[in-house]
């Protein structure tokens, strides 16, 4: 091979560079977000607890995270969000202090714990007794370790890439 061959090889390996760190990023992301939509409730074998039958907190890991890297200061930047305003106490963990609901009943019929913030006869419930912190699920834990881990298979992938690029 001559060196003006050789030269067109790096000059096809740079122009391939980008786009494939910004995959390996994506891809990364992508994983992360997966992970902390693993680890949120309802998961298969949990589904107690309030506000966890809704699912939207799992939801909002892929609608509000940023998956298509952006370029910032010479580096590609994703973001894994979660914009609901409970998300960083099931996250980290939370004190519950005995504290009276209004509206909140158990249905003698079904037996289910029900809202209901209109009703006139001023049912409640005083919540928070049996524990006094909840513990965090650790979800951005798990994701940043995907990512990371993710990461390291995509980065080697691009490494074998452009050494086939300059083969």
């Amino acid at each position: 091979m001559t060196l003006d061959e050789y030269i067109l090889k790096l000059e096809a390996a740079q122009a391939a560079l980008p786009e494939l760190i910004s995959d390996a990023a994506k891809n990364a992301t992508i994983r992360a977000v997966e992970a902390a939509q693993e680890k949120t409730p309802p998961t298969a074998d949990s589904l107690s607890g309030t506000n966890t039958r809704s699912g939207e907190l799992k939801q909002h890991w892929a609608t509000d995270s940023k998956i298509i890297p952006g370029h910032q200061d010479g580096q590609y930047v994703t973001e894994l969000n979660n914009n609901k305003e409970y998300a960083s106490f099931v996250n980290d963990g939370h004190r519950m202090d005995k504290h009276f609901v209004p509206g909140l009943y158990v249905n003698p019929a079904s037996g289910l714990l029900e809202y209901a913030p209109g009703r006139k006869d001023e049912v409640g419930i005083m919540v928070g007794t049996k524990t006094q912190y909840v513990e965090g699920l650790h979800m951005t834990d798990a994701a940043q370790q995907a990512y990371e881990e993710t990461l390291q298979v995509e980065l080697e992938r691009t490494g074998r890439e452009l050494e086939r690029i300059l083969r």
